[in-house]
């Protein structure tokens, strides 16, 4: 199915800002130059401009890239910004980043309870 992402072994976050005027091979040279990854990897590259409202993913489908487009009509991508390369992320942050969360969440503490034995 095209731009089915789901089948990636990994995904990468292009942290800080990204011209959002690049398409699939300014955003290929971004992916093999600027983080000397692999374009054509079973990999997906995530980007977010300046206003954070926009979000491209570049995938490699095997016989050609897909280029999928994000727009957010309320709120802005909690994007990371203070760093200049690639970073992966899980599947699981992957979703926080779609429904506008942080991809750093915090950590629940897990409370333990003292047994009763009756």
């Amino acid at each position: 199915m095209i731009g089915d992402i789901s089948k990636a072994e990994h995904i990468y976050i292009a942290v800080g800002y990204t011209d959002m005027r690049k398409q699939i091979d300014g955003l290929s040279a971004i992916v093999q130059h600027n983080f000397n990854l692999d374009p054509f990897s079973n990999s997906v590259f995530l980007f977010c401009g300046r206003n954070s409202r926009i979000m491209k993913a570049l995938y490699w489908e095997g016989d050609g890239f897909v280029l999928l487009y994000k727009r957010l009509e309320n709120g802005k991508f909690k994007w990371p910004r203070n760093e200049s390369e690639a970073r992966e992320i899980t599947p699981q942050q992957f979703r926080w980043l779609l429904e506008g969360l942080s991809i750093e969440q915090p950590k629940t503490i897990k409370k333990s309870y003292p047994q009763v034995v009756l």
